[in-house]
């Protein structure tokens, strides 16, 4: 008996829709708040890869509802960005119009994937509703002293007209380039506001220890935060104090040179006319290498020498002063004291331009730098010392003489925060005839609707062409609005806390009401989140200051937003390549669900493998998964059912209840659908009719991955829908002691076949059922039956001749 999917997903949807099956409730003293990344609504629509993640959800959303969980599953928009900009300036049409005909097709295929978000709760960061949130909150850190407008270096793209981040920026034959286009990206200094992540770098370590999270992701944040303890030296070069950063202060007898950054602010005042040339031209080649670039070790080492030196504060030795791009400005001080004994970096640089190694650590080789732990030599009144005792003796000198400090350095650098472009967030600032700055108060500043949108040509947002927008009057008083705009990045910093504030779609109570504190205190923090691993440094960093801050404001309930997260791998092509145009390879959804439905598609996806391993995409599986419910379909509508139990299902039942309820709640999606199977085929097996709760149960069980089938089946059962609302399976555990054992049938001692038969079968019985096995059969068949063994429960062995 089959079905027809289009016809079971069409009555379905039709039905959840029209009785808002998926509304959030607040009924329970339990609650799971799962969370999808949400996605950039790009022309593309959804593929299989969000189709990977967005079911893994869903699937742990449905059966927490089951468990009796108020549960918040929300969807929404990063709707501010980059492409519907460039589509902007290309067409000269309005950006909003473009991406919510981008989110019309998102929202079509989340439904058509039979994904229960609760569609009342949807939000979109462009919407003016939202970020009006999105700008007040900008005013709190502004009054907190964490919002400041600075002259900062940026990575300036000219084709794009915008000041890129480091995480929108790739390298491309040693050349930064913009992650969209791979267009040229260079340095140069601008007006900008910044954020002072910084400022909470200690608390964001910190609260690292108490998050559910992949330590490789932990580790990732940790390493960009980068905290160092050390001492600031002071290198004087031609009277001019060059302050030196090091963690390694015991090594300070084998410094052979001191490196400054291109960018460093000394770097032309203590160059030496017959150098000036050659040290300007390497700055300016300097500016378009990427940082990604300049850290990567093993690219070969550049520089040049400035021709002056610089005197050692504590031995008072005169060392040369070097320019090189693998020290960087925005670390430290943006100069290093160089010891290429023990450093790979410094090795490598001092043997290209032949310059000393002076090896003050005890090793027993000279060939290659030594970067472990030793006792001190060639350093006179450290010699014989240990690291830690070296490192505090010359870090007393060095604070009592007066030339050192003892300093917290910090990898971390403030968020750069403006971007010159029109679709982002207006800043909620008026600059005044003195460019003072005037918080604006009466929010949303909403971004105009123009025609046609065209670059500054200044630098500047396109914004700063429409001037009946950019200047204000107020009490007579002329004022100048910001023309940038907030990176993409604002509104995905505080999006999960908009689903609780949201009454309807883009509708949202206020963020410091009463109310919000009380339901942020019902429903945070985010008990699963789930997204790529490619946003550790960048949106989890930023979400979770502005948590902190809000924290501090009195305003979230929680410290840390996301209790557990979840990186899902790849759906990689039919190639084992990366799904990309270029490549032919990509798969579209729409197309499966037309050929196989939706639960197939859900149901091979999670039954692929490991939700965070990366595998290809394999046509072959996806027709097993169709087949498959398939064979459960005709399983529970040709089965006859009876409400009496003969007791021999109870055993694999209970068993599948149990594992397949762990698994889920340890995200092993995958062994979760063998135990299915594992019952599918019992009962298949199993002679005469079947229980009925058990065939109920395992409806309700394959329905958090199949839900179109799983409603479907359950009213063929007699019941009234829907199924999401019904009670999880509960298994007995006085059930889970098997009744049945595997017996081995032997020929002469070696295994030829086994049976599975009730405990305490007698030997007679064994032997008789065993001579009429086939395997067995063909064994004895035509031989002389020398002598028959049977162990209760155990093993039949035939011994023949």
């Amino acid at each position: 008996m089959e079905f027809s999917h289009k016809a079971i997903e069409k009555k379905w949807k039709k039905y959840w829709e029209e009785n808002n099956t998926n509304k959030t409730t607040n009924t329970s003293d339990k609650k799971s708040y799962v969370l999808d990344m949400f996605p950039y609504p790009s022309g593309a629509g959804i593929h299989v890869g969000h189709v990977k993640g967005y079911t893994a959800t869903d699937v742990f959303s449905r059966y927490k509802r089951m468990n009796g969980y108020d549960v918040l599953h929300p969807m929404g928009w990063d709707a501010f960005g980059l492409p519907a900009e460039q589509y902007a300036l290309k067409t000269g049409n309005d950006p909003i119009d473009f991406t919510l005909e981008n989110i019309k097709t998102f929202k079509r295929q989340l439904k058509m994937m039979g994904f229960s978000y609760d569609f009342d709760k949807e939000i979109s960061t462009a919407n003016p509703n939202y970020y009006k949130i999105t700008q007040w909150i900008f005013n709190q850190l502004y009054k907190k002293g964490l919002a400041e407008n600075r002259d900062v270096e940026v990575n300036w793209c000219q084709e794009l007209g915008t000041v890129l981040a480091n995480d929108e920026i790739i390298e491309k034959d040693g050349l930064m380039v913009s992650e969209r286009g791979e267009h040229p990206v260079t340095k140069r200094k601008m007006r900008q506001w910044v954020l002072k992540i910084t400022e909470y770098a200690d608390r964001l370590l910190e609260g690292l220890d108490e998050l559910e999270w992949n330590n490789s992701i932990k580790d990732l944040q940790r390493n960009w935060i980068g905290k160092s303890t050390g001492v600031e030296l002071d290198f004087l070069v031609n009277d001019i104090k060059v302050p030196v950063f090091t963690t390694r202060i015991d090594t300070i007898y084998g410094v052979s040179y001191i490196v400054l950054a291109p960018e460093h602010e000394q770097v032309l005042n203590i160059t030496t006319p017959e150098q000036l040339s050659e040290v300007q031209t390497y700055i300016e080649l300097a500016k378009n290498k990427s940082e990604i670039d300049r850290k990567d070790e093993s690219k070969p080492k550049t520089g040049v020498f400035t021709g002056s030196y610089a005197i050692n504060p504590h031995t008072g030795e005169l060392v040369q002063v070097w320019v090189s791009d693998y020290v960087l400005a925005n670390y430290g001080t943006g100069a290093v004291m160089a010891v290429p004994a023990h450093d790979k970096r410094d090795w490598e640089f001092a043997t290209k331009f032949n310059l000393e190694k002076k090896f003050v650590i005890e090793n027993k080789t000279d060939e290659k730098a030594f970067v472990g732990e030793g006792k001190i030599i060639n350093s006179d009144i450290l010699n014989g010392m240990d690291k830690k005792q070296a490192i505090e003796t010359m870090t007393k000198i060095a604070v009592e003489h007066g030339w050192g400090r003892e300093q917290t350095n910090y990898k971390l650098r403030d968020w750069l925060f403006s971007r010159q472009r029109f679709y982002g967030e207006p800043f909620p600032v008026l600059y005044g005839p003195n460019q003072e700055i005037t918080l604006i108060e009466d929010l949303p500043v909403e971004l105009p609707r123009i025609t046609n949108i065209k670059p500054s040509g200044t630098g500047e947002s396109p914004l700063a062409n429409v001037e009946e927008w950019v200047n204000v009057e107020i009490n007579g008083v002329k004022y100048r609005r910001e023309t940038n705009t907030m990176p993409q990045s604002a509104g995905s910093s505080w999006y999960y806390l908009a689903y609780i504030l949201a009454d309807g779609e883009n509708e949202f109570i206020d963020i410091d009401s009463a109310e919000a504190k009380k339901r942020f205190e019902k429903w945070m923090p985010v008990d699963l989140y789930v997204g790529g691993q490619e946003h550790a440094v960048g949106h989890l960093l930023y979400a979770r200051f502005w948590n902190y801050v809000l924290y501090d404001l009195g305003i979230t309930s929680v410290k840390e937003p996301f209790k557990q997260l979840f990186n899902q791998g790849m759906i990689l092509g039919p190639d084992g390549r990366k799904m990309s145009k270029s490549w032919g390879n990509v798969i579209n959804p729409d197309d499966i669900v037309s050929t196989h439905g939706a639960d197939s598609l859900r149901l091979y996806e999670m039954f692929m493998g490991p939700l965070d391993a990366s595998l290809p995409w394999s046509e072959d599986g996806l027709d097993s998964a169709l087949k498959w419910i398939h064979r459960a379909y005709r399983m529970v509508v040709s089965a006859e059912l009876t409400d009496v139990n003969d007791t021999k299902l109870d055993f694999v039942y209970n068993d599948v209840v149990k594992n397949v309820s762990e698994m889920i709640e340890s995200l092993k999606f995958n062994t979760a659908i063998s135990q299915l199977m594992i019952f599918v085929n019992a009962v298949y097996k199993h002679e005469g009719p079947v229980y009925r709760p058990y065939i109920e149960g395992f409806v309700k069980m394959l329905s958090i991955y199949a839900p179109f089938i799983g409603e479907e089946l359950w009213e063929k059962l007699g019941h009234a829908p829907s199924i999401t609302k019904q009670a999880w399976p509960v298994f007995d555990p006085s059930k889970l002691v098997s009744n049945t054992v595997v017996v081995a049938l032997q020929i002469n001692g070696k295994l030829r076949a086994t049976i599975e038969v009730e405990k305490g079968t007698v030997k007679d019985k064994l032997l008789e059922l065993a001579k009429k096995h086939e395997n067995i059969i063909s064994y004895i068949k035509d031989k002389q039956i020398i002598k028959e063994i049977a162990v209760v429960d155990r093993i039949v062995n035939i011994v023949i001749k």
